[in-house]
Formats: C-alpha cells, structure tokens, sequence
C-alpha cells in the first residue's frame, strides 16, 4: 500500500495562509496608502469573497486609484512569501504518525517556490518518503497529468492498484488515477467541499476528515 497525499486542505487548511498572506499585503499598503492596515485588510477579504484570489489585488489597486502592473507584482510577491502561521490538521498528524512505517508520498500542484515555502513552514519532509510539487516537473505535469504518480510508481516498484490518493479538488484530482485503477480518496474539506461532479470525476470513497481514512484503507486492501 502506497499513501499519496495532495496538500492544499487535505494535509492543512489553505485559507490560513491565504489569509495571512492578506494580512502581509495590507501591513506592507498602509503606510503607502495611508490607510489603516485593518481597512485595507478588510477591503481585500470582500473582493476575495466576491471576486475569488485570481485578480484581488489588481481590483483593489485600480479602486485606489494605486494601480499598475509592478505593484501588483510586488504584492503577489509579498502573499506568496509572507511567513505563514499554518499548521497541520491535527487528524493529518495522527494518522502521519500512525502510518510513518508505510510508502507516504505527496503530490502538489502550484507554484513550485510556494508550495515549497508552504511545505518548509509545516515541517512535511519528516513525514515522506518524497514530496513531488509537480510545477517543477512543468505545468503540463500538473493534475490530472499522471506523471508524477509515474514516478511514485516507479520507485515503489507497484501496481497502480496498490496506489492510494487523497485529496479534496475533484475537477483534477482523482479522474486519470481512476481511469488507470488506482484508489481514490475525497476528503470533503476546503473550497470544493459542496462541489457536485459526475461520476468519473468522484473518487471512490469520500470522507469529512482523515480520522475516517484507517477504515477507508481497510476496506481497499483487505
């Protein structure tokens, strides 16, 4: 049995560190805009809650009439590389803990200095035998690419049935792994917790928190 994690709200909750990253954003404006980082912070959680992270501070520059494309750089640049407060799940490290004698792996689509920035502040490398962020294998190596799981197979020497994958985005992350029979896992957490999809997009079990995955591992691999 092989264990493959994704990261972002399945091994922690990402939001603490979109948040924190807000908070870093609107410290580094108040000065610049004369304005209290507190307002300035509160502006940034409406247009995320309206508008989504895609464009948050290209909105928020042009209503302060502050905009253009360097600033927008340098605030990107400071939310990704705040120091984030974020922590593992308190159920991710129970069962990390229970099962350190098994192939544990994780595999992370995004930003490749990120998701490392993130991994390094969680403490992850103790945990897994290998971490794949697969942006530094190329975009096109990112989910639903199987690439990355290739190479898990590889090293283990296995069968795509003895692979497990949990994870919480269903629009990419269990459609090829079902296609080639590995074994999948949603854990119902994060932004796509109420996603509905078709059948070839839903993993084969669903579960609200990693407290429920031992049983869910039972049942795969009696």
């Amino acid at each position: 049995m092989v264990i493959v994690f994704d990261l972002d709200d399945t091994l922690y909750r990402e939001m603490d560190f979109v948040l924190g990253g807000l908070r870093a954003v609107a410290s580094h404006l108040e000065e610049i805009l004369h304005t209290e980082q507190i307002k300035i912070y509160h502006e940034l959680l409406e247009i995320l809650q309206e508008f989504g992270r895609g464009e948050i501070f290209d909105l928020f520059l042009k209503r302060k009439n502050f905009y253009s494309k360097r600033r927008v750089r340098e605030c990107i640049s400071i939310y990704r590389y705040h120091k984030p407060i974020i922590k593992i799940y308190k159920e991710s490290k129970i069962f990390l803990d229970r099962y350190k004698n098994y192939p544990l792996y994780i595999v992370t689509d995004g930003n490749k200095k990120v998701q490392a920035h993130k991994i390094k502040n969680l403490n992850l490398d103790p945990y897994f035998k290998k971490i794949l962020i697969t942006h530094r294998y190329g975009i096109k190596k990112s989910k639903p690419s199987l690439y990355c799981f290739n190479l898990i197979k590889k090293i283990e020497n296995c069968n795509w049935e003895k692979i497990v994958y949990i994870g919480d985005n269903p629009a990419k992350d269990f459609v090829s792994l079902k296609r080639v029979n590995a074994k999948t896992v949603r854990l119902l957490k994060g932004n796509y917790a109420k996603d509905y999809v078709k059948d070839e997009f839903e993993a084969d079990e669903r579960i609200n928190s990693l407290n429920e995955l031992p049983k869910i591992l039972k049942k795969f691999f009696k």
